[in-house]
């Protein structure tokens, strides 16, 4: 086995009180999969006020949990030979904050263990192969482009970790929806995985708390480019709410439903409609406290070409 120096001490929350200790860790660590944190605390490996605890246990809030991750020696990602896919927006001593191209998977997964940025990471700075998941803290679907922040140190994902379960990271987003959107407004509605479709989300009333705020940026005659803002971090997010309401992400192949195309469009309009070939879904802006410094930074980043292109095209129809 392969000891890694990236011990996590942290504190249950009072709001997780009656959750199983592995269910509360999956929330407070999401840079471990459940799976992993249930292999740990069966292992003893996680301490739950100097104790050694079921992963059963129903937690009360206030407690004192130790978390000593161990890797089996194949289980590293390997750094592969691909060019790094991405551009490097700023970088110092604690992290990188990166701009993640649309097409490129974030985590390795099943049937993919290569060409993530995971991988890239790893090729760009093999020190971060003593962080967990190369220093990723949080994660953008494959096909949606826009900023990550990456940390350098296990103290500095720590505190990025910290933040992100306290809510302290500012995300935002641009996101081109059918329709015309009245107004601004809230999505409130929990989501948990499609009772039949397990690899989709959905609005269930006994799924996990998911807020998100939009506002309108721009027009079109039969879209709208809408400001998004997560208050929450649920899987599909954006794109479930989104459709929720009635107005689908452009582009996007599982919850976008039939293409609309609007009436009386012309030929270059419907071109470009149909021709998008993913969720016209960026990730905007990203702002958050120094986890060295604790100073606030933040960073924006303009859209890709595509997505410019395919606004730029809705604009030339009155």
């Amino acid at each position: 086995m392969h000891s890694d120096p990236e011990t996590t001490e942290l504190e249950i929350p009072t709001e997780s009180a009656g959750e199983r200790l592995d269910a509360a860790l999956a929330r407070l660590l999401p840079q471990y999969s459940r799976s992993r944190l249930q292999q740990w605390i069966d292992a003893g490996r996680v301490s739950l006020d100097g104790t050694s605890p079921s992963r059963r246990l129903r937690v009360q809030g206030g407690e004192k949990v130790v978390v000593r991750p161990e890797y089996l020696p194949d289980e590293r990602v390997s750094a592969g030979e691909a060019a790094v896919p991405f551009t490097i927006v700023h970088r110092d001593a604690a992290v990188y904050v990166i701009m993640k191209p649309a097409g490129l998977v974030v985590h390795p997964g099943a049937g993919v263990r290569s060409g993530t940025l995971q991988n890239a990471l790893l090729q760009l700075d093999p020190e971060l192969a003593r962080v967990p998941r190369a220093g990723i803290v949080h994660r953008l679907d494959k096909d949606t482009s826009g900023l990550l922040v990456v940390a350098r140190t296990p103290a500095a994902q720590a505190r990025l970790v910290k933040a992100l379960a306290a809510r302290d990271i500012e995300r935002e987003y641009l996101a081109l929806c059918q329709g015309r959107v009245t107004a601004g407004g809230t999505v409130d509605e929990p989501l948990g995985r499609h009772r039949t479709q397990r690899t989709k989300m959905a609005v269930r009333p006994d799924g996990r708390e998911a807020i998100t705020h939009y506002r309108i940026e721009r027009r079109f005659r039969a879209h709208t480019l809408l400001r998004v803002q997560l208050e929450t971090g649920r899987t599909h997010q954006i794109r479930v709410h989104l459709a929720h309401i009635g107005h689908p992400i452009v582009g996007d192949p599982v919850y976008g439903g039939r293409k609309r195309l609007p009436a009386g469009a012309s030929p270059v309009v419907i071109d470009a409609l149909q021709s998008f070939p993913r969720q016209a879904l960026h990730a905007t802006r990203l702002a958050f406290a120094h986890p060295k410094t604790g100073r606030p930074v933040q960073f924006e980043a303009a859209p890709p070409q595509d997505f410019e292109q395919l606004l730029a095209v809705l604009a030339s129809e009155p």
